[in-house]
């Protein structure tokens, strides 16, 4: 099981966050914490998340609506590339020998492009 934090371990846990700045978080629906109770709980991911969003925040002064764009465009990326991974330890396991060279062939040619 994950470890869960509380509000205050969270702020605790990124020195760059303010609870100011964690509440605009949540309100924005940039970071979802789940709610045991009363009480927000964030897990070890949110935790990630709001580093990666503190520091962006100050290196590239992003806030808001760019900062959620930014953030959803990373949680694509990261969702493509473990889709990737499966398809490619798919074919590693099962696919015969040609289907490996044609897909490789293939993604060499896309990035010629």
């Amino acid at each position: 099981m994950s470890k869960r934090y509380s509000e205050e371990q969270v702020l605790e846990a990124v020195s760059r966050l303010t609870r100011s700045r964690l509440v605009s978080f949540i309100e924005a629906e940039i970071v979802q914490p789940v709610h045991s109770g009363d009480q927000r709980v964030f897990r070890q991911i949110d935790v990630a998340r709001l580093e990666l969003m503190c520091e962006l925040c100050e290196t590239f002064d992003l806030e808001g609506d760019a900062l959620g764009v930014v953030m959803s465009l990373i949680d694509q990326l990261h969702d493509v590339r473990r889709e990737l991974r499966l398809v490619l330890s798919v074919i590693d396991a099962s696919g015969p020998e040609d289907l490996r060279l044609r897909i490789g062939e293939a993604l060499r040619s896309a990035h010629r492009d």
